[in-house]
C-alpha cells in the first residue's frame, strides 16, 4: 500500500476492518432482549451494532430502554470465541497488512473480544500497538486513546491519519491532530447520517490512491 502520504496510521476495528455476520447480531440481540423482556427489531439491532445515527445510549433510552442495564446484559450475553469465529476481515482491508510506517489500532471493543478476533483472523501483527478504549482510556472523539497508541508505537509526531467508519472516529482523528478518512460500508440513507470527513471512501484500498 502507498503510504507517502501519511507516516503513521490508526485504524478502528469493527465496521472498518471487520465486521460481523448478521445472524450473531440477530441473535445476539434477541438474547439480550429476553432478558430485558424488549423484542429488538432487525433495524434497531443494526442500529446498536453499527451505531447509526447517534449515540448508541439515546437510542435505547428513546427506546425506554435502560442503557445500563443494556451494556451489563449485553457484555455478559457475548462470548469472546463465538465472536471471533463469527467476525469476517474486508477484503480491502488486507492493505493494511502492508503499510510500511506505524500503524495502531484505537477501537471501542474490549480486551477480551478484540484479542480473540486478532487471533482468529491472524491479523495481530499488522499494528505496533493496540488499545481498547476504557473510561481510563476514553472514549473516541476523546483523542486520548488514539494518542496513547500512537505514543506506544513510537509515533507522537508526523503527518497521520485514522480510519474509521463512525462520526466518533471522525472526531477522534480531528481531536488529535490527525486526517480522518471515513469508510461507508452502509450507505449514509441507511446510516441515517452523512459522514464528512478529510476522505469519504468506500474501501480502505482506495486511501492507497487518495
Amino acid at each position: 500500500m502507498t503510504t507517502t502520504a501519511y507516516d503513521r496510521w490508526a485504524f478502528d476495528l469493527d465496521g472498518t476492518l471487520v465486521d460481523v455476520e448478521p445472524d450473531y447480531i440477530q441473535d445476539l440481540l434477541g438474547r439480550v432482549g429476553d432478558r430485558l423482556g424488549y423484542g429488538f427489531s432487525e433495524r434497531q439491532a443494526e442500529i446498536i451494532w453499527h451505531g447509526f445515527d447517534g449515540e448508541r445510549s439515546d437510542h435505547l433510552d428513546a427506546w425506554g430502554v435502560d442503557s445500563e442495564r443494556f451494556w451489563t446484559v449485553f457484555h455478559d450475553e457475548e462470548d469472546p470465541e463465538a465472536r471471533a469465529e463469527a467476525t469476517f476481515l474486508h477484503e480491502d482491508a488486507t492493505v493494511v497488512g502492508e503499510i510500511d510506517a506505524p500503524t495502531v489500532l484505537v477501537t471501542h471493543c474490549q480486551q477480551y473480544l478484540t484479542e480473540p478476533v486478532l487471533e482468529t483472523l491472524d491479523i495481530g501483527d499488522w499494528f505496533n500497538a493496540v488499545v481498547c478504549c476504557t473510561a481510563e482510556t476514553g472514549w473516541k472523539p476523546d483523542p486520548q486513546p488514539v494518542q496513547a497508541a500512537l505514543s506506544a508505537a513510537g509515533a507522537r509526531t508526523g503527518h497521520g491519519i485514522l480510519v474509521g467508519d463512525t462520526p466518533q472516529d471522525v472526531g477522534a482523528a480531528w481531536n488529535a491532530g490527525l486526517d480522518a478518512a471515513h469508510v461507508e460500508r452502509h450507505g449514509h440513507e441507511h446510516r441515517g447520517c452523512c459522514v464528512v470527513g478529510d476522505h469519504r471512501v468506500g474501501r480502505i484500498d482506495e486511501l492507497a490512491y487518495s
